[in-house]
């Protein structure tokens, strides 16, 4: 495998930890990322990376330059691979068929195009982005097409890191799948990428299947988890209107080996670029082969998370004698988890917007989102910007630090579960806030009694809310 040369179309999320991490387990693999965007690899190649991942700038900076490389020379560093990666975005749809639920696959049939027409020998060419099933068929197909009589042996290995937790999802995957045609040259092209992983992945965990099976359980995957999130986000309402605790729930029906523990946290709503998305996805597919009954049930798991999402903030204007306008309301948090400055589809923006509706002043303070990418994500997921809210400016204001955003407040939103949220000086906080201070938790992080005390109004994601 001395010769061997890997080229990563996409220096995204995805793409740039996953081939740093096999260029850290793989001395002897040269690794190239690649992207269209100057500035995105200007950055990876410098101290201050484009995305946050605790962990991944140490293991950059371990094979940088040595095996690790990130360039703007698409084509001559896809003609000098042997294995190509396609790890570009595929998001939904916003005209045309399938629109609002279709994901746009346009990408990855330029990446197709692009590598037909560089390459000088035969390469194995692997799905990293997800993508409906059946994706592989057409970058096949565009492949093919190539006039050198080149052969392209496709394969799917689609990544199931979670953001925050990246580098160790990486290192010590719970599962590598990869899948591949069942012909001679498939299967030869799977053992080739199989003896990637192996360099640091135990066998056990190396799933190989078909094409099909390995696109679609991508998507299932995310289906799985954010059904669950929904699921207890459904009995945290259920909660808070009956006395009963989501997380004493949660415990109680974790400790069952059949359910298990994990998402089982109730929260304000997920986010992230994948669980949407994906579920938007696999109910088009569902429609698409005539199984509406399928496409309704997965879409149900979206409903309630926007039902979560709104419920959270009318339930603010509500305790806040009904009305939120000229207030000032102090968000802890705008990325979409902890850990990461990742805010596609982050809950805080939904909640944001309503309370921007109630015509709040919103000082929202994140330790790893500036204010450019946060105006970005209002435009872009929400149709939020100056024009169709020409106050915007005025009305959101980013702050340096919690307390900040804190002072003077009528209330705190606690959006993202940061961990430094959970030690604040909340005494001092009380004292500078107007009365009374309200604290609505949506990610159940703080120690509520310890707040009552102190003064605050303290209402919780699927608490027992006090009678107003």
């Amino acid at each position: 495998m001395a010769s061997l040369k890997i080229c990563c179309m996409g220096a995204g999320y995805v793409g740039g930890p996953t081939m740093a991490v096999i260029a850290a387990n793989c001395p002897e693999i040269r690794v190239t990322v690649v992207d269209l965007n100057a500035a995105q690899i200007a950055a990876w190649n410098s101290s201050n990376l484009p995305i946050y991942e605790p962990g991944l700038q140490a293991v950059v900076e371990s094979c940088r330059g040595k095996n690790l490389f990130f360039s703007t020379d698409i084509e001559k560093e896809i003609e000098e691979a042997d294995i190509v990666f396609i790890s570009v975005n595929t998001p939904t749809k916003t005209q045309g068929i399938g629109a609002g639920r279709a994901a746009n696959i346009k990408n990855c049939e330029l990446c197709a195009r692009t590598i037909a027409k560089v390459s000088t020998s035969n390469k194995i060419v692997v799905e990293k982005s997800t993508v409906p099933v059946r994706t592989a068929d057409a970058v096949r197909r565009v492949l093919a097409c190539n006039d050198k009589g080149l052969t392209f042996q496709v394969l799917s290995n689609p990544e199931f890191l979670a953001e925050g937790t990246a580098i160790d999802d990486l290192q010590k995957p719970s599962r590598v799948l990869i899948g591949g045609e069942e012909t001679p040259g498939g299967q030869e092209a799977i053992q080739k990428l199989v003896s990637v992983y192996a360099n640091w992945v135990p066998a056990a965990q190396i799933i190989t299947t078909n094409l099909w099976s390995s696109e679609l359980s991508k998507l299932v995957a995310n289906a799985f988890l954010a059904q669950r999130v929904s699921s207890i986000n459904s009995i945290s309402a259920l909660c808070e209107s009956t006395g009963a605790d989501v997380s004493e729930i949660s415990r109680a029906i974790g400790s069952d080996p059949r359910i298990g523990p994990k998402f089982l946290q109730s929260s304000v709503g997920f986010g992230g670029s994948c669980f949407q998305k994906d579920i938007l996805n696999l109910v088009y597919l569902c429609e698409s082969y005539g199984l509406s009954e399928c496409a309704e049930y997965w879409h149900q798991v979206i409903k309630m998370n926007e039902y979560q999402k709104s419920r959270f903030t009318k339930k603010m204007v509500e305790r806040m004698f009904n009305t939120a306008t000229g207030k000032k309301i102090a968000v802890l948090g705008f990325a979409f988890k902890k850990d990461t400055g990742d805010t596609r589809e982050t809950a805080s923006a939904f909640v944001c917007r309503d309370l921007l509706a109630e015509r709040a002043k919103i000082h929202v303070y994140d330790p790893q989102v500036k204010r450019e990418q946060m105006m970005l994500e209002f435009d872009y997921t929400l149709n939020v910007n100056t024009t169709t809210e020409p106050d915007l400016e005025k009305l959101i204001t980013t702050s340096s630090s919690a307390y900040d955003a804190c002072d003077g407040a009528h209330a705190i939103a606690v959006l993202t579960e940061w961990d430094e949220f959970k030690t604040l000086d909340y005494q001092r906080i009380y004292e500078k806030m107007s009365k009374p201070a309200f604290i609505f938790d949506g990610r159940n992080i703080v120690d509520q009694a310890a707040l009552r005390k102190i003064g605050f109004e303290v209402y919780a994601i699927g608490k027992p809310w006090p009678h107003m």
